[in-house]
């Protein structure tokens, strides 16, 4: 621990990558609403038969701080990044940086050597971290899905996505 200022100090702590499971949704809450947690157990359930990977970067005690899925079965010969999400409070902390690594480390062990995204138009932040880290927009196109309300309903959410991509080799 180092002093940065009066009352201010920096602390180092080391995390984990590893696939997200089940027992990790209730620790989850921060990623989305129970809509998103339902999509992400079912998710898992295609992890489970090969066709996905979902990770998630941890803290020492197994807590989810970082989560993340890179799915095989959208490009050919790619492994997709998608509903990639950091906890708010611990953003701009480099985790974003860990999971997607981890992602693409992912993605060259089954023998491919890009990875894509896509990432919101309204989401000027996501992007700047994926140029940083070498992707680069190739196209553009509409996404929707639902999402839930406060009084638990559904709406359906569209948005337009740059298409990213990056060389692996």
């Amino acid at each position: 621990m180092s002093l940065l200022s009066a009352g201010a100090a920096e602390v180092v702590v080391r995390v984990l990558v590893r696939d997200l499971t089940p027992a990790d949704l209730s620790a989850c809450a921060w990623s989305g609403s129970a809509t998103h947690l339902v999509q992400v157990a079912r998710e898992l359930e295609r992890a489970a038969a090969g066709e996905v990977d979902y990770l998630a970067v941890c803290t020492p005690v197994g807590l989810p701080v970082a989560i993340g899925g890179v799915d095989y079965q959208v490009a050919v010969g790619a492994g997709t990044l998608w509903q990639l999400g950091v906890l708010p409070a611990l953003q701009s902390c480099g985790l974003g940086t860990v999971l997607i690594r981890a992602a693409e480390d992912r993605i060259r062990s089954r023998g491919l050597r890009r990875a894509e995204l896509g990432v919101e138009e309204s989401n000027p932040r996501a992007r700047v971290l994926y140029e940083r880290l070498g992707y680069v927009a190739y196209g553009s196109r509409p996404d929707a899905w639902d999402v839930e309300a406060p009084d638990g309903s559904l709406r359906r959410y569209e948005t337009m996505c740059t298409l990213m991509r990056r060389d692996l080799s």
